[in-house]
């Protein structure tokens, strides 16, 4: 039972949030332990568990990888026709307690 409630968890973050390799996905929260905050963009390079989770590329304008992390699928949405870029200047990764 326990399974077959996880798949369909999993089927429906799959509709309700279609990512596919390669697609542009912006954050949803603050990884301030990378650096990271809600709205960065990053590149998901690989799907896994029909959409569970994504591997996401972080990558600044000189073309360096900031960060490459499996993350959740609430933890990542599509690009939308009305997001905008943002540059902002890379801040320190910090420990989080």
């Amino acid at each position: 039972m326990l399974r077959f409630v996880s798949e369909r968890r999993t089927h429906i973050a799959q509709i309700l949030n279609p990512i596919n390799e390669l697609d542009a996905v912006a954050l949803t929260c603050d990884l301030p332990a990378h650096g990271l905050v809600r709205g960065d963009v990053g590149t998901a390079v690989l799907v896994h568990g029909n959409g569970a989770a994504f591997e996401v590329e972080f990558v600044g304008y000189d073309g360096h990888t900031v960060a490459l992390l499996t993350l959740e699928h609430t933890q990542v949405r599509p690009l939308q026709t009305r997001d905008i870029p943002h540059a902002r200047e890379l801040q320190a990764a910090r420990l989080v307690a």
